[in-house]
């Protein structure tokens, strides 16, 4: 560890990329009390610093042991270099967990804050290719769990069939990544996508008040997301609450969020936070107080739960980069008590007696979907002690189990500013290019700050 002259530290040296320009550059990981910024300097286009982690626990204390499984196809050789050479490539350090398909490039909405930059230009790929996709991720190591997202995707009317398609060829898991406006309107269409075997709902919620859907999502929307839950329940679909987290608009609703959680279960299944990164077009440097990072989150959710949730109930990730996300467990007892079932070690959105990309896949796909069997989840719960099992019988506390826990994540993505490497080259959720190549989610949603992309089909 290299100390500097001006009382820093110098946790470890990577690389990321110039904003301006992606040129791939060094980078060093620097250490300021108990923040921890980026610092790297591009040739052509000077200095930048981002901040990377701001509060406890320490950024050197947060990392764990991960169990690393190298992609079993490799699809493009190393040439370039990361991140140019995605598809995936022999340098790449994990092998795939979920993957997203962009089934539509529509949106029935123009959010300010979007990783997609979706307009209304109908361009998307028929069943066909959808089919391809299928089975080249088969052929890629498949079946992994499978997003369904765009643009909005609920504005295909054949998307029962891409997922039934999907189910004949071998894939078990399927998630709706939406903004719910259909699914609060169209009973019909939510009975086909449960009937096709949509397994559960990524449900963009950023907040309890319509003044935060106007702030982040450009209307009113509240009204829309309450009725897409119910729907959601009535058809037995799990749902997963996703805010984006914008500092000054929504972070003091953090706990307000989790307590509607808690309210709306068992149709409610998880809280995914999701710390704003800025992909598009940004000419202006994001400043650091407009970041919020995984820490801070966390001491969030301790302050603003009154405790009912701690920052020592959260664990790092055992599969992805440990500074990726954070993941913890709650089951909500019969009595009103809220508990925590952690365990030294884990993975991401999975319990700690679980590790490894796979075993995170198949505890995000026994999770996230509706309740069904608690006598099968024995083995989850084995973090719950003995004594805090209140009920008259084991099948009965396995049956609370199955319908009241309650997992809270988060995932911090990375941008031009604060991209690292190594990170990217650890990443499991992944991407489906058009031309049907394996790309790190990072990498796929990357811009420089003229909004120019890598991967992403862009409209300039």
């Amino acid at each position: 560890m290299k100390v500097n002259t001006r009382n820093e530290k110098v946790l470890g040296k990577t690389e990321s990329l110039c904003p301006q320009c992606l040129a791939v550059i060094p980078a060093e990981r620097v250490a300021v009390g108990d923040a921890v910024f980026l610092d790297k300097i591009c040739p052509e286009h000077g200095n930048f610093r981002t901040i990377l982690w701001r509060g406890q626990p320490l950024y050197q204390e947060w990392a764990v042991e991960r169990q690393l499984t190298k992609p079993p196809v490799c699809a493009t050789g190393v040439d370039r270099g990361c991140p140019f050479d995605c598809g995936l490539c022999p340098r790449h350090r994990q092998h795939t967990c979920c993957v997203l398909l962009e089934v539509t490039q529509r949106c029935n909405l123009s959010c300010p804050v979007c990783f997609a930059a979706a307009d209304s230009e109908d361009s998307e790929p028929d069943i066909r290719r959808i089919e391809e996709w299928y089975r080249m991720l088969m052929a890629s190591g498949g079946p992994y769990n499978i997003q369904l997202s765009g643009g909005e995707p609920t504005l295909r009317e054949d998307l029962p069939e891409i997922i039934a398609l999907g189910r004949s060829l071998g894939f078990s898991f399927f998630q709706l990544n939406t903004n719910g406006l259909r699914l609060a309107k169209d009973y019909q269409y939510v009975r086909r996508l449960k009937e096709a075997g949509l397994s559960c709902v990524f449900l963009q919620f950023d907040g309890t008040s319509d003044a935060v859907y106007k702030k982040i999502r450009g209307k009113t929307l509240l009204e829309e997301k309450m009725a897409a839950i119910a729907c959601c329940a009535e058809h037995e679909l799990g749902v997963v609450l996703v805010p984006t987290l914008v500092p000054g608009v929504n972070t003091e609703d953090i706990g307000s969020i989790l307590e509607f959680a808690l309210e709306m279960m068992p149709v409610v299944r998880g809280v995914h936070f999701q710390p704003v990164s800025y992909f598009g077009r940004y000419p202006r440097e994001p400043l650091d107080a407009d970041r919020i990072t995984i820490p801070e989150v966390l001491a969030a959710i301790e302050r603003q739960t009154g405790g009912k949730m701690k920052i020592t109930d959260f664990r790092p990730p055992s599969a992805e980069n440990a500074y990726c996300s954070f993941h913890g467990n709650y089951i909500l007892m019969d009595d009103g008590v809220l508990k925590s079932w952690a365990k030294p070690t884990g993975g991401c959105c999975q319990p700690q007696v679980e590790s490894g990309t796979k075993k995170a896949q198949n505890f995000v796909a026994k999770r996230w979907r509706t309740a069904k069997n608690g006598k099968n989840l024995s083995a989850a719960v084995e973090g719950i002690h003995s004594s805090d099992i209140n009920t008259d019988s084991l099948d009965a506390f396995l049956d609370r189990a199955d319908k009241y826990s309650l997992s809270v994540s988060g995932m911090a993505f990375q941008d031009a500013w604060n991209i690292d490497l190594e990170r990217l080259q650890e990443c499991f959720i992944h991407v489906v290019s058009l031309d049907s190549r394996i790309i790190p989610f990072c990498a796929y949603n990357l811009t420089d700050r003229q909004g120019r992309t890598l991967y992403r089909p862009s409209k300039r």
